[in-house]
């Protein structure tokens, strides 16, 4: 395991949210993954939950309350970027690669370990939405994890690639694999005109319900691009990992709202029922309801945190 070090900015910059810090954290290819460390009051060390956002989103959108009320409950979190993408460092940006993402939740997960105020015993790995197939995976084969939380999550790419076209660009291309050869593959640096929007099909939301978009977009003025280069659909759309469910290690809960229509239910559902150990919650509402100003927020941080509960022990210096 590469030993990371770290580099700390000054806190000025997020003076508005308590005991966040910021961090750049090393890969092996050289570039910097931007985290935000979230630490509760007192000594620890805390049990710590690595975070990272769906296709194409970033930290700075929409994950900070998850983060916020995971440390006021003991737990440190920790919620980075990928390579490519938001604060982290990598070219080109905005490609997707599923590889490389897992390998930086594994390498936020051992820079984690490395701290002297984390428990390095226990390490919760959470994701959301497309995260959710790195968060399985993990659960799988990182054995420095003691737990796994996965909420509105994508654990079949080839579902995925099936149920949605994408319509956000001039033709609509659909994603499954009898239109993948429409995506040329050109050079590594070449974004354009083949990129679509990262958030997946709009959903305009009931009784006034905001948009998708609008909960995913940065409140803190955050740039944020909202694309992820077409031909990343071939990084994923083969990738199932719903079918190692059977194989996971460790406690693993999972949010899946009743009517997502951008990360395929069945297969979140098969996890469940499959993953030794696996907890499941339905949510009202669809794929943007559990972050916070959808529906069903509240009723996710509520699980989320007994979940954490049950299966990490807050230090009683706290």
């Amino acid at each position: 395991m590469m030993t990371a070090t770290v580099k700390v900015k000054d806190q000025s910059d997020t003076a508005a949210v308590p005991s966040r810090t910021t961090v750049r954290i090393p890969t092996a290819s050289g570039d910097e993954l931007e985290a935000w460390v979230y630490l509760p009051e007192g000594d620890g060390p805390y049990p710590a939950v690595v975070m990272a956002h769906g296709i194409g989103g970033i930290k700075a959108g929409g994950l900070a309350p998850f983060a916020e009320r995971f440390r006021e409950e003991g737990f440190a979190a920790i919620a980075f970027d990928y390579r490519n993408f938001g604060g982290s460092g990598g070219q080109p940006r905005e490609v997707l690669s599923v590889p490389r993402q897992r390998a930086d939740y594994s390498t936020v997960i051992g820079w984690a370990v490395e701290q002297p105020y984390i428990d390095s015993h226990q390490i919760i790995a959470w994701g959301t939405s497309f995260a959710g197939m790195h968060v399985l995976e993990l659960a799988v084969s990182d054995t420095r994890l003691a737990a796994a939380v996965a909420q509105a999550p994508l654990t079949d790419g080839l579902a995925a690639a099936m149920m949605s076209p994408l319509k956000e660009r001039d033709p609509p291309l659909r994603a499954g694999p009898a239109r993948l050869h429409r995506f040329p593959i050109r050079s590594p640096t070449d974004l354009h005109p083949w990129s679509w929007k990262a958030r997946g099909p709009v959903h305009r939301r009931h009784a006034g319900r905001p948009f998708g978009e609008k909960l995913m977009t940065p409140k803190d003025g955050t740039p944020w691009h909202d694309r992820v280069a077409a031909r990343s659909l071939l990084s994923f759309s083969w990738r199932r990992p719903v079918r190692r469910a059977a194989a996971v290690r460790v406690p693993f809960l999972l949010v899946v709202p009743e009517a997502d229509s951008i990360a395929p239910v069945p297969p979140a559902l098969e996890v469940a029922r499959k993953a030794p150990g696996a907890e499941l919650f339905r949510t009202a509402g669809g794929h943007y309801d559990v972050y916070e100003g959808g529906a069903s927020f509240d009723d996710v941080i509520r699980v989320e945190l007994e979940f954490l509960h049950r299966h990490a022990k807050i230090s009683s210096k706290i």
